[in-house]
């Protein structure tokens, strides 16, 4: 059975292993396991910063992080998931919804009444799971998407 809780700290070499696993699944450009351990450990001793773990019988078999800034449209901050991952074997069985669902309840007890998602446009799987957990892509009476544009803070640009 699936165990859901709050990550610390200390967990921080577990969560990296996995972030790691997930970006690698995907082909993305990561950095190494024990890089991303050293940033979990500092991210997650930061008020604004939330993770949670699952666990069956001693294996991680999946974790969200969130990260939370103020907001000046409602009263609370605003949650956004940076990261939400299941190990591939273990898909399906209900283990990201539990994730989703503590991440949730977490933040929410944390004051924010909303929670961000970015999610690319050609994952339709995952689209499915956050529109079955009442996400939107956009905003009721609206007829255009919202772009993410990202960009250095030196003003350079990004290399393509």
């Amino acid at each position: 059975m699936t165990e859901v809780r709050r990550a610390t700290p200390d967990d921080a070499p577990v969560l990296a292993r996995l972030l790691w696993d997930f970006n690698t699944e995907f082909d993305t450009e990561t950095d190494e396991v024990e890089v991303l351990a050293a940033r979990f450990a500092r991210l997650l001793g930061l008020e604004p910063m939330v993770a949670v773990l699952g666990d069956d019988d001693g294996e991680a078999v999946g974790f969200a992080l969130l990260s939370l800034r103020p907001a000046i449209w409602f009263d609370g901050p605003v949650s956004q998931l940076e990261e939400l991952y299941v190990v591939p074997d273990l898909r399906d069985r209900g283990i990201g919804t539990q994730v989703l669902d503590l991440s949730r309840r977490i933040v929410q007890d944390l004051g924010s009444p909303e929670m961000h998602i970015n999610v690319d446009e050609v994952d339709a799987d995952t689209r499915r799971f956050y529109e079955r957990h009442g996400f939107r892509n956009i905003e009721a009476g609206t007829d255009h998407r919202m772009l993410c544009y990202i960009g250095p803070t030196s003003g350079d640009p990004i290399p393509s």
